[in-house]
């Protein structure tokens, strides 16, 4: 079977090279490796094509004899304001609808995945005990500034408890980057829908593991307090660091890519570990595993107003049709990134 890889160099995309390779794929990997400072670490087998996504004559030579496509390619990261909105558009929107042309050039109707996001959701699901599942508004300023990190609910005020979001749940983008990763899940099902091509659109949650980009104004946060830690410094920990979130190591990410492409399902399905730790519960267990003299960590307060509170999946429709279940349990895969190294 031959592959293309589009962000096949990089964090998420390169952990798939890997497991294709290692299944004996035909893998095609297009990357541009503009965020490599050093060359990437990938397979001898692997075809690396250097190519921006958005070079349409590159991608359309790439893509032939393509039997499925693996669309890792983006622009990740919260971002840092409204100045990056052409960069993301560009690199994330743009891209997609370069290498869907092409696809559609070649008369492409294999098997399609996209890399999409927990993000698409914006908040989480939440229960209001007289009101039921209620959707928090959006997050205020006056809130924030006065430590009131807890949504209420928009009915009655009251304190929320958090639930589990199944891919059903309304997209809610709040911030630049899920816009954009909307817009390619809607860009690919329209893709399928014209061409028969199955399409399946994978919402990573938070993705952390070896070669992780370092820090920058676009890591996770896994990659930010790991960062920190490496410099000797502590992880600072944003609002009171009760915010809930699903880590998921990203060779089992790669796993999720792999079972999506040997599989004709259609839809979006979430890729999480089914086990939520708050933001807190990451930074002290990356601090503990760092060893001896490590520093503890420091919540600060600050907030971002483009983050959420709670986000936490719901893993069963994966686990139903593509036999995923994450391998790499919270404790374990922290204690191996604590020491693992980092992309430059």
């Amino acid at each position: 079977m031959r592959v293309v890889v589009t962000g096949g160099a990089g964090f998420v995309g390169g952990h798939i090279v890997e497991q294709l390779v290692g299944q004996g794929a035909d893998v095609v990997v297009v990357d541009s490796l503009v965020a490599h400072r050093e060359p990437p670490t990938l397979p001898a087998a692997a075809d690396l094509r250097v190519v921006d996504v958005r070079d349409e004559d590159a991608v359309a030579r790439a893509v032939a004899g393509a039997d499925a496509v693996c669309h890792q390619a983006a622009r990740v990261g919260l971002g840092v304001d409204l100045d990056d909105v052409t960069a993301y558009v560009s690199d994330n929107d743009l891209g997609t609808a370069v290498l869907l042309r092409a696809l559609w050039r070649r008369r492409f109707a294999g098997r399609l995945v996209v890399a999409s996001s927990m993000v698409v959701y914006g908040e989480g699901r939440y229960r209001c005990a007289a009101h039921g599942v209620v959707e928090p508004g959006p997050r205020r300023v006056d809130d924030l500034d006065a430590g009131r990190f807890e949504p209420p609910c928009p009915a009655c005020g009251a304190p929320l408890t958090w639930d589990r979001v199944g891919e059903d749940a309304p997209l809610d983008p709040r911030n630049v980057y899920a816009a954009t990763k909307v817009h390619t899940e809607h860009l690919a099902a329209v893709y399928g829908r014209e061409t028969g091509a199955s399409v399946c659109a994978l919402r990573y949650h938070n993705v952390y593991g070896p070669r992780m980009p370092r820090d920058t104004p676009y890591a996770g946060v896994a990659s930010i307090f790991r960062s920190a830690l490496a410099a000797g410094e502590p992880p600072r920990v944003f609002e009171d660091g009760g915010q809930l979130r699903d880590f998921v190591h990203v060779r089992d990410v790669a796993r999720a890519n792999v079972l999506a492409l040997a599989s004709a399902w259609n839809g979006a399905l979430n890729v999480a570990s089914g086990d939520p730790h708050s933001v807190l519960d990451l930074a002290t267990a990356l601090c503990a595993a760092a060893g001896p003299g490590a520093p503890e960590p420091e919540v600060t307060g600050e907030y971002r107003l483009g983050d959420v509170r709670h986000v936490v999946a719901s893993p069963a429709r994966a686990a139903q049709v593509l036999g995923f279940e994450a391998r790499t349990d919270f404790a374990g895969g922290l204690a191996e990134f604590a020491h693992a190294p980092l992309r430059p």
